[in-house]
């Protein structure tokens, strides 16, 4: 493999990493001012990224938890996806990429990818529920934006984990012959 190459896989192990790093800090904080805002609910309109659902927790205790659970499903999602990234990362041999690890690696990084997806596009539509209702919703927009892109994410990486899956069972095949 050329240094260039080696460099390029390199950088976006550390991309990956960073990422991961910071999606880890953003669901733990999440899931400590969720448990915080439990047992001290005057604090809610002070929790994580002025996240302010005081609102929200005085109307409906239950619109409050779906939406917070929403939000910590899909955070913990994502940096469970970008843990599966590195995974895959740390154990993909660039000079021989068909196994059957890699290709089983890329088909669970799909479906958390369309899980991700589905998540994000059921809390946006129960948050337009809200908004209906009167609930000042704007906040949360920023959690389940991207719901489109993670379901054609999904798709592409369906298409490359079944590529990979078939270069599998053509290597399997042509170390059988020779």
């Amino acid at each position: 493999m050329s240094k260039r190459k080696d460099f390029v896989f390199i950088g976006l192990h550390i991309v990956a990493w960073i990422i991961f790093v910071a999606l880890c800090i953003e669901a733990g904080a999440l899931l400590v001012n969720f448990v915080f805002s439990l047992f001290k609910p005057e604090v809610v309109q002070n929790l994580y990224q002025k996240l302010d659902l005081s609102q929200m927790y005085e109307r409906s205790k239950w619109a409050y938890f779906t939406m917070y659970s929403f939000i910590l499903v899909i955070s913990i999602l994502k940096a469970y996806l970008f843990y599966l990234v590195i995974i895959l990362l740390l154990k993909l041999d660039l000079s021989k990429p068909f196994t059957s690890f890699v290709a089983l690696q890329i088909s669970v990084i799909s479906y958390i990818t369309v899980a991700i997806g589905l998540f994000s596009y059921i809390a946006r539509q129960a948050s337009k529920s809200l908004m209906h209702r009167g609930y000042d919703i704007d906040m949360l927009e920023q959690f389940w934006a991207d719901s489109q892109a993670f379901i054609v994410m999904a798709a592409i990486i369906y298409v490359i984990s079944n590529i990979f899956s078939r270069g599998v069972d053509l290597q399997n095949e042509n170390e059988l012959t020779v």
